[in-house]
């Protein structure tokens, strides 16, 4: 399972309306998070930009969205200590990063993505594990968009285009 830049301090242009989307979904990713932590055949891990600080640590990266505006939505899902957590500079959790690596260590043959933004990381990282071959799952009701209607397509998208599973939260890790 792979949570995608939920330590966001909201401090950019469209951060209030995406903060409005997140707040409806942040509750079934937490608790999508814990049952994730609680499986023993689940890797947990979180792939959250930095912001351009490129020394920027993972207890930097918390701190700062806690530090945000919207405390409330970071709170429930800060990274347990145990997780992988892998910084990223762009849209895709892959770009940059050594996620492809770790899931190929870890033997994963299904990424499920979880986070933020639906119509930009979401479908990059889903497109970019499609095309390393990983199966892609998305729970819509832990994804939250900055545009309703993109989130939608983005979603028809990843499903339509990459075979993308799109099974609600409380259907995975089963």
């Amino acid at each position: 399972m792979v949570v995608v830049d939920m330590l966001n301090p909201y401090d950019h242009k469209d951060a209030d309306q995406l903060a409005g989307n997140v707040a409806p979904m942040v509750s079934a990713l937490a608790a999508l998070v814990t049952r994730a932590h609680e499986h023993d055949d689940v890797d947990l891990i979180y792939v959250n930009d930095h912001y351009g600080d490129f020394a920027a640590t993972r207890e930097d990266i918390v701190e700062r969205a806690l530090r945000g505006r919207r405390p409330d939505l970071v709170e429930p899902i800060v990274p347990p200590a145990d997780c992988a957590f892998l910084p990223k500079v762009r849209h895709s959790a892959f770009y940059g990063t050594a996620l492809e690596y770790l899931l190929r260590r870890l033997g994963a043959g299904t990424v499920l993505l979880a986070g933020q933004v639906t119509e930009q990381c979401i479908l990059y990282s889903a497109l970019d594990g499609y095309i390393r071959e990983f199966s892609i799952m998305v729970p819509p009701d832990c994804v939250a968009p900055i545009h309703h209607d993109l989130g939608r397509a983005a979603l028809r998208m990843m499903e339509r285009n990459m075979s993308a599973e799109i099974v609600p939260a409380g259907s995975c890790l089963l």
